[in-house]
């Protein structure tokens, strides 16, 4: 594959694939800043709106369908594909064989800016957590910051930015699947099964992540010591690991550095140890760019957790209620369980299927003596891996639906227990996206008075 910068695209015939946000940005910035190149064709799974086909300026872009696209793209200089169309697509491989290019816009940004000043982000769980937080640090310590990629503004709207800001990239593994060209720091957080149908495995996703930490362009490798397929990533760059004594530590407690306390647990807003490694992680990366935090608590100060992560949304009818909705397998949900301790908690869990391996949560409720409450798709496997574990059958319970579920929770909470929404699944099969299954969640829960 051959690298291309934005600059390079005046006078290209253009095609894309998808739309969203990124396309969004991508469109604008192309119309504003190469005025010699035009979009050509789009393919769309699904007929676009009206927005999007104003966007692309149709019908001067030709509107296709998946299978026109390798006769309607064939002929297009570079294909920008939006990160929710999977580049290991039949159609994108045989246009790439044909020797055309197949990026992202993000791609874009990244080879034209270089990586210099730049940390890349990714992980299964914790991403988005760990990028606000080395945002706010970077701000912290006065120096200026931006936040991009998959939270804050698409990458390629930094081109409006004149200023030396560290930027904060948030990469999804859709998009590090055909990068290539790569942030001065790259940042791991940790591997768990998810995204297969999009990869086409495990391995194929697990590959894509962590081929971020081999691109061009990085110069140290941040990885985390605590998850062996992490932290035994090839690579070439420098690498630093956070996660044990010999740097950046979450520990009973509190946040060490070389084995030395620094803080205490509740210094940070957001709970469970999985939160501190978060923060761990991203000191560690400001470290390797030379942002030096001496006080990680005063730093904080003002520091707000991510909506839908671990998220108070109400204390009403005596409990407390916490949407997670971000949790969408069960090592996450595991550690929402751990971020409550000593309270009595009944969790909320179920949602797409993915062929997710219930067994370890069901062992974690039963251990912690959990009330569950399963709702579809797979929220009937979690009920019984609970109870199979040896949770009381009383204590696991299923619903039809999340208006239900919340019903039940307020009869089987005690009084002073955290109502928990973790699902351990994605939300398509009933919701747009985890946000929406979120919003829904805390509507219910604030629906009658404290």
């Amino acid at each position: 594959m051959t690298s291309v910068r934005f600059s390079e695209l005046d006078g290209a015939a253009v095609g894309v694939w998808g739309a969203g946000r990124e396309i969004t940005s991508f469109a604008d910035q192309l119309a504003r800043r190469m005025p010699g190149a035009s979009i050509v064709a789009a393919v769309f799974d699904a007929p676009p709106d009206d927005g999007v086909r104003d966007l692309l300026r149709a019908p001067a872009a030709r509107i296709l369908g998946p299978e026109e696209a390798v006769s309607g793209l064939g002929g297009c200089d570079v294909i920008v594909r939006s990160p929710g169309v999977s580049s290991h697509r039949p159609e994108l491989s045989a246009l790439r064989d044909a020797g055309v290019t197949v990026t992202t816009a993000t791609g874009l940004w990244l080879c034209e800016h270089g990586g210099g000043g730049v940390i890349g982000v990714t992980g299964t769980k914790g991403k988005s957590t760990t990028a606000a937080l080395a945002c706010h640090l970077v701000r912290a310590a006065g120096r200026r910051a931006r936040l991009a990629g998959n939270i804050g503004a698409p990458a390629l709207d930094l081109f409006d930015d004149d200023d030396d800001a560290i930027v904060i990239l948030e990469l999804s593994s859709y998009q590090i699947a055909d990068l290539l060209c790569g942030p001065e720091v790259a940042l791991v957080t940790n591997l768990f099964r998810e995204h297969t149908e999009w990869h086409g495995s495990e391995d194929a996703y697990r590959a894509d992540k962590l081929r971020l930490l081999d691109l061009p362009g990085v110069r140290v490798a941040v990885v985390n010591g605590r998850d062996r397929r992490v932290a035994t990533a090839a690579t070439a760059a420098a690498r630093v690991e956070f996660g044990t004594d010999s740097g950046w530590n979450a520990t009973e407690a509190g946040l060490s550095r070389r084995g030395e306390l620094v803080m205490p647990p509740d210094a940070i807003v957001l709970p469970g140890e999985h939160n501190l490694l978060n923060l761990c992680a991203a000191l560690t990366a400001l470290g390797a760019l030379g942002v030096s935090i001496e006080d990680p608590a005063a730093a904080l100060e003002g520091f707000e957790a991510l909506p839908h992560r671990l998220q108070p949304v109400a204390d009403s009818g005596g409990l407390t209620w916490i949407d997670d909705s971000i949790s969408t397998t069960p090592e996450s949900a595991i550690a929402a369980l751990a971020s409550f301790p000593g309270r009595e908690l009944v969790l909320i869990g179920g949602g797409q299927d993915r062929g997710q391996d219930y067994a370890a949560l069901g062992r974690a409720l039963a251990e912690r003596g959990a009330r569950v409450i399963g709702v579809p798709s797979t929220g009937s496997r979690l009920i019984d891996c609970a109870v199979v574990a040896g949770l009381p059958p009383a204590s696991a319970l299923t619903a039809s639906d999340l208006p239900g579920a919340v019903e039940l929770a307020r009869e089987l909470a005690p009084i002073g227990a955290v109502v928990l929404l973790s699902p351990a699944a994605p939300s398509f099969d009933q919701y747009r996206d985890f946000e929406q299954r979120g919003e829904l969640f805390a509507a219910l829960a604030r629906s009658r008075p404290a």
